[in-house]
C-alpha cells in the first residue's frame, strides 16, 4: 500500500479541486483503488463537475441547509460553527476511486473536490492511500 498526504490552504475558498493532486499520486500505480480521506471534523470530499458554476451552487446549497447562525448547540469557534460539524454527515470525509493504468477512473466532467465551509482553519490536509489489485 502506498500513502501520501496533500496539504491544502483553503483561504476563502470553500470548494477546492484536488483532482490533479490525486492523479499525480496515482500516476504509475497500475490498477487498484485510491482512498481519499479528509481527517477533519468539519470537511468532506465529493465528486462533482467543476468550472461550470457548480461550486457556487454547492456553496449556496450548503449555506441554505446549514446556515452559519447562532442556532447550534455546538458553539465553540465563530458564530454558526456548529454547521461545519454537521457537514461531514452529508458530504463524506472519504471517497474511493477506481484506478486503471495509473489514472483515476472519473466521468468526463467529474472532479474530486475538498469541501470545507469552516473559515476558522484554512490549513487542511487530505490523505491518499493506494491499494493495488492482485497480479
Amino acid at each position: 500500500m502506498r500513502f501520501t498526504e496533500i496539504a491544502i490552504d483553503t483561504g476563502s475558498r470553500k470548494i477546492i479541486d484536488i483532482t490533479d493532486k490525486v492523479r499525480e499520486f496515482c500516476r504509475d500505480q497500475g490498477d487498484g483503488l485510491c482512498l481519499v480521506f479528509a481527517p477533519h471534523a468539519t470537511a468532506g470530499l465529493a465528486l462533482m463537475e467543476t468550472g461550470s458554476g457548480s461550486e457556487s451552487d454547492l456553496e449556496d446549497t450548503l449555506e441554505r441547509l446549514f446556515p452559519h447562525k447562532d442556532i447550534y448547540k455546538h458553539r465553540h469557534g465563530s458564530v454558526g460553527h456548529g454547521a461545519n460539524h454537521i457537514l461531514p454527515v452529508f458530504v463524506s470525509p472519504s471517497l474511493t476511486v477506481a484506478v486503471r493504468k495509473g489514472l483515476p477512473v472519473l466521468g468526463t466532467w467529474q472532479s474530486i473536490v475538498f469541501v470545507d465551509m469552516n473559515a476558522d482553519n484554512p490549513h487542511r490536509r487530505v490523505q491518499c492511500s493506494f491499494v493495488g489489485s492482485p497480479q
